[in-house]
């Protein structure tokens, strides 16, 4: 591409970055461009006159079909700015722009003789700012493209969803796993001498084992039919959603559903320890799912919903996360906006954590209870 402030630069991937000559491009300095393709390889060019070629940098991306098609583009990123709540939450705002950029001798050889043909990409005058501006798109006069675009190059389209749109309900559905898991816990078997020692732990084991099947599987059902059901709901309402691999939501169904699983041994194990049900319930609630809502509404500040969502059993919400942070693309990279501070597996596993040690309170708190009950030995 050629920048008016940065010159020419070759991307690709949304992360690498290749600068070409630091001489600025502009009207009076226009840059010929050129790509070139050997295997999967794509190698680009820069040059003053068309005849002295410098070459710029190389992409090699494997599993490059054998067809491929190539176009142009003009991008016109708008300055994002946090605006500040009472609250000292953050809401992006993003300022428009658009650009109209002119090509010319433009030529294209080694691919079968084809007219060029145009089509949108991204959103094409659907806001109140661009009736005041060009229509975006292209226009053709004498062997010159003249593209008006807006917006910025990444892997969403402004207005945008991901698969993390569609779990709107994952909130609530963790409230019912801990209300029916501390319900759960409350079934209490009575103690009694006859009972062997070791007891009241292998029930308690066997709850946490019923309480987490069921939250899985119940997950995997419920996420596997709502994150594809969803997506396609909001493509029929003309809301473009980020196409991800079939693996990728496939990892998001399952992680969904061992979050659920991982609340209910939690919560579980939290109602076997306290003795009432509404405080297990209101203590498992407030480090589980009220700093995931806290971070996600916004309703604090990005970098106190960042650090809520590191080391408190929170931090599993980020097995919804899909979407990567890019350097190159502009974007409001904070919990409200999906991005979560921790990897899928690491949140997970401070969840883990934090069951693993519930748990065990909660056996060795039945295993005292049962000790307690045994009847002693008479003196002789």
């Amino acid at each position: 591409m050629a920048t008016g402030g940065h010159g020419v630069r070759m991307q690709y991937e949304y992360v690498h970055d290749v600068a070409g000559s630091p001489n600025g491009v502009s009207a009076d300095s226009p840059r010929w461009l050129r790509l070139t393709r050997s295997g999967e390889t794509i190698t680009g060019y820069e040059s003053t006159d068309g005849a002295r070629w410098t070459k710029v940098g190389a992409a090699y991306l494997p599993g490059l079909p054998a067809t491929v098609r190539v176009g142009l583009f003009a991008a016109s990123p708008g300055d994002l700015t946090l605006k500040r709540t009472p609250l000292g939450a953050s809401l992006p705002e993003s300022r428009f722009t658009q650009v109209t950029a002119d090509f010319d001798n433009i030529s294209l050889d080694g691919a079968p003789a084809a007219d060029w043909s145009a089509a949108p990409v991204g959103q094409m005058g659907r806001t109140d700012w661009e009736r005041y501006h060009r229509a975006p798109g292209l226009v053709r006069s004498s062997g010159t493209f003249s593209v008006t675009g807006t917006g910025d190059i990444g892997p969403v389209a402004e207005g945008g969803r991901t698969a993390h749109s569609t779990l709107i309900g994952l909130a609530i559905a963790m409230i019912i796993v801990i209300v029916i898991a501390v319900r759960f816990a409350g079934r209490r078997e009575p103690l009694s001498s006859s009972r062997r020692r070791g007891g009241q732990r292998r029930i308690l084991t066997a709850k946490a084992v019923v309480i987490g099947t069921a939250a899985f599987l119940t997950g995997l059902v419920g996420a596997g039919v709502v994150v594809p059901l969803g997506s396609a709901i909001l493509r029929a309402r003309d809301i473009s959603v980020l196409a991800v691999p079939t693996l990728t939501d496939l990892r998001l169904v399952v992680g969904v559903a061992a979050l659920l699983a991982v609340a209910g041994v939690f919560a579980l194990a939290l109602g076997t320890l306290v003795p009432r049900a509404w405080v297990a319930i209101t203590v498992a609630i407030s480090v589980t799912v009220l700093p995931y809502v806290v971070a996600a509404l916004p309703l604090l500040p990005d970098d106190v919903s960042r650090w809520l969502l590191r080391p408190t059993p929170a931090a599993a919400f980020a097995v919804q996360q899909t979407v990567r942070q890019y350097p190159q693309v502009i974007a409001h990279y904070a919990p409200s906006g999906g991005y979560f501070p921790l990897p899928g597996w690491a949140g997970l596993a401070v969840f883990c954590g934090y069951a693993t040690v519930v748990l065990g309170l909660a056996l060795y708190s039945v295993h005292r209870r049962s000790t307690a009950s045994q009847p002693q030995a008479p003196w002789r």
